[in-house]
């Protein structure tokens, strides 16, 4: 039953650089608004600094890169330097999805893998229902387009 099905997405893509550099990158939320087309800037908040989990953020989104534009609370939920970097959107009290960056050696390089996972309520099920298809392929566009946008920033600084 499609209700049922995970609610998510991921794309992935060879970059040439070492793990290393790659965390920098990706774990440095201030420099999404370089890669993304849809969130432009972000910022930590309550005296987060850096990657950790419980670490908050706040992220500047103009959703389908033409608005509406709003600020999404966002907390880190999984941090394991060099491997993962997880974070919920939402509220402490409501996860709307979960996105985060996975990353493996590969050859001369790193494999990268950006991904979200939607919150499985029955409110969001509904909304994927009838919107996922469309909003899938956007999402799946989006994550291309970070993933090319940071490969070059990485390729061009070795």
């Amino acid at each position: 039953m499609r209700l049922l099905r995970p609610l998510g997405g991921e794309v992935s893509r060879h970059v040439a650089a070492p793990v290393d550099a790659v965390w920098d990158l990706v774990s440095d939320v201030t420099r999404i608004g370089e890669f993304s087309p849809e969130t432009f800037e972000a910022r930590w908040t309550r005296g987060s600094t850096g990657p950790a989990v419980g670490a908050t953020f706040k992220g500047h989104v103009k959703r389908n890169g033409v608005g509406p534009t709003y600020w999404t609370p966002c907390r880190i939920t999984r941090c394991e330097p060099g491997r993962v970097l997880e974070w919920s959107v939402g509220t402490p009290k409501q996860t709307i999805n979960n996105w985060g960056y996975r990353l493996e050696p590969a050859g001369d390089g790193t494999r990268v893998t950006e991904y979200y996972r939607l919150d499985p309520a029955l409110p969001v099920r509904l909304y994927w229902l009838l919107l996922g298809q469309l909003r899938g392929r956007t999402n799946e566009r989006g994550m291309r387009t970070t993933l090319d946008r940071m490969a070059r920033v990485l390729e061009e600084g070795r």
